[in-house]
């Protein structure tokens, strides 16, 4: 009885296809059939990816030729295996078909590849189980570290006789539409960049595990996040972006939340190397850290990495809004001295001590004297852009303008500058204040322009304009001393030449050219110096005019007030080289005191 009952069933399963090919169906149906119902319906909603993926199997039970393609293999591949279409149930049945393919057509195709995992997005529990998602991965990273060339023409360089007339690549003979690429190491980023994150991760891992270079990561990373962060393209230049690979434009930007997650992920991702992502990225990063309020590890990181190849940067880089609530000031400060914090603690580390200074003050080798040197001009910069603000506190300004190493600055012009204008946009600064700002600077390393500058300065302390007016007057000295020693060199070398023959003229020519020039420039010292005689003159007279016992009495409180003397020794030593520039001195000098005899006799009639 048992065993006809068997034979008839297993001539209705005949009579219906889908019960031949699938084991749950056959199961679901024979209990619908043990119930009694006539009309039985059954349920099958847990199908992978849907009613379409089961109209394709549909299609397959009941003899209908099914094209396998790279996008429809793994939704077809996880419904057969949720409903055993093995081989059980027929041979050739679907698991066996798109095992076939996914093996022997789908990983043996870089475009294919990343299709297939794409689509393991909507099935992903399935895809993991059947391990889809991992032989996908494993076969996108083989691919990315090894020549394109060697694996299927969708990514083959072709040129010459392989283009036809059109431009095309051709395969076999035959065009497939494609343009020609350069080989480069970065063909495969825009290809992965549509993964998720997820995805992208395990994938970067696993090409991280194969031994991928660094530079090719950090750089697939920076492609991923310009997709996926439109932030980082706001600041981005003309020149920039038509250089690099045009990011994919999203139908919509993702929210703010997966935009710091994913943030917080390329920044746990990139590799802690100097010089593998540009500066101009990594300021992106940071600013936008700072809009999406990451965690303090992520920003953190950010500014270490910035700070490593701070000597790369740009002004534009360094200002950064400052987007906290407080809003105390226009730009971000603190971040700025955080970084510059980094980047000398970097350079100490790789130095292991600051350069030291022979006894005529000049610096001994430093291997990274050049780097700091810019860093220390961009930092000048830098306060001189946030100088105008009035929000700026004195003393963060100080702290940020001291950071710098000495020696970091051959010359203190910039930071002048940056003082110079502080002080016009904050006149209500005390004394005491403007002169703790101004012994940031070394008035020995102004340059002669901006001496004269800061002699004429109204803004600056009476002790400042003493001492830029004597180190002014000793540059002037000792420049025009040298040109007397230089142009007596000259004289007696053209006395020896004179004895030469006429095949020397080529180098007689060149002195004379160069004896020219050195002329010239002590022409322009002599004149500058006749000028402050002219001025001291002047001064003079009108100190008679107040009178002289006040004006001494002045002075002398001047001098002890400032401790500032000059001894004669100084000035008798310095006439036995130039005698014609003692008058120089003495008209500075004249200079401040007239100052201070105006300054006086305004307090005296305020009383």
């Amino acid at each position: 009885m048992k065993k006809r009952r068997r034979e008839d069933k297993g001539e209705e399963i005949k009579e219906f296809p889908l019960l031949s090919r699938s084991g749950v169906l056959e199961r679901l149906i024979a209990e619908k059939s043990d119930e009694g119902e006539e009309g039985c319906i059954i349920n099958l909603p847990e199908i992978p990816s849907g009613a379409k993926t089961f109209e394709l199997v549909a299609k397959f039970c009941y003899g209908v030729k099914l094209e396998l393609t790279a996008s429809n293999v793994v939704y077809l591949r996880c419904a057969a295996e949720h409903l055993e279409m093995t081989e059980e149930y027929g041979e050739g049945n679907l698991i066996a078909q798109t095992e076939v393919f996914l093996n022997q057509v789908v990983l043996h195709n870089w475009k294919d590849s990343v299709k297939a995992l794409k689509t393991c997005e909507d099935v992903l529990p399935q895809a993991e189980d059947l391990h889809i998602v991992k032989r996908c991965i494993e076969s996108l990273a083989v691919k990315a570290c090894i020549d394109p060339s060697l694996f299927g023409w969708p990514m083959m360089e072709h040129g010459g006789p392989m283009q036809s007339p059109g431009g095309s690549v051709l395969w076999n003979g035959i065009s497939t539409g494609a343009r020609p690429r350069k080989s480069s190491l970065d063909w495969w980023y825009e290809d992965v960049s549509t993964l998720s994150l997820p995805l992208y991760k395990r994938l970067i891992s696993a090409m991280e595990s194969r031994g991928i270079r660094q530079e090719t990561i950090a750089g697939a990373l920076t492609f991923y996040a310009k997709r996926l962060l439109p932030g980082l393209n706001r600041r981005q230049g003309v020149s920039e972006s038509s250089a690099c690979l045009a990011p994919i434009p999203l139908g919509s930007p993702p929210s703010e939340e997966d935009q710091k997650v994913l943030l917080e992920e390329i920044d746990r991702l990139l590799p802690m190397k100097n010089g593998l992502t540009s500066t101009k990225f990594l300021f992106g990063l940071l600013r936008t850290a700072m809009i999406l309020r990451a965690s303090p590890s992520c920003i953190s990181n950010l500014e270490k990495r910035i700070g490593m190849q701070l000597d790369q940067a740009t002004l534009e880089d360094l200002l950064m809004p400052n987007f906290s609530y407080s809003m105390e000031t226009l730009y971000n400060v603190e971040c700025v001295q955080r970084i510059l914090e980094h980047f000398l603690a970097m350079d100490q580390a790789a130095d292991g001590a600051s350069p030291c200074s022979d006894d005529e003050g000049q610096l001994m080798g430093s291997p990274s004297l050049t780097p700091i040197t810019m860093v220390a001009r961009l930092i000048d910069g830098y306060l001189a852009e946030v100088a105008p603000d009035i929000n700026l506190k004195a003393s963060k300004f100080q702290s940020l303008a001291a950071a710098v190493p000495e020696y970091a600055r051959p010359l203190d012009d910039g930071l002048y500058r940056a003082i110079d204008i502080y002080l016009k946009a904050h006149p209500w600064l005390t004394d005491s204040e403007r002169e703790q700002l101004c012994r940031l600077m070394d008035c020995q390393k102004l340059s002669l322009e901006a001496c004269t500058h800061a002699a004429q300065n109204e803004r600056l302390p009476l002790r400042v304009v003493v001492q830029v007016l004597f180190f002014e007057q000793l540059q002037l000295r000792t420049s025009i001393a040298g040109c007397f020693l230089v142009s007596d060199n000259l004289d007696g070398s053209r006395q020896l030449r004179s004895g030469l023959t006429g095949s020397n003229e080529g180098g007689w020519a060149t002195a004379v050219r160069e004896n020219q020039v050195l002329k010239v420039g002590m022409d322009n010292m002599r004149t500058r110096v006749s000028e402050l005689e002219k001025e001291c003159s002047s001064m003079k007279q009108e100190i008679e005019k107040l009178g002289r016992v006040k004006t001494s009495s002045t002075w002398g409180n001047v001098s002890k007030k400032f401790g500032f003397k000059i001894k004669s020794q100084m000035c008798s030593a310095q006439e036995g080289s130039v005698s014609n520039q003692s008058k120089g001195g003495n008209a500075k000098v004249e200079k401040v005191k007239d100052k201070h005899a105006k300054h006086n006799k305004m307090l005296s009639v305020d009383e």
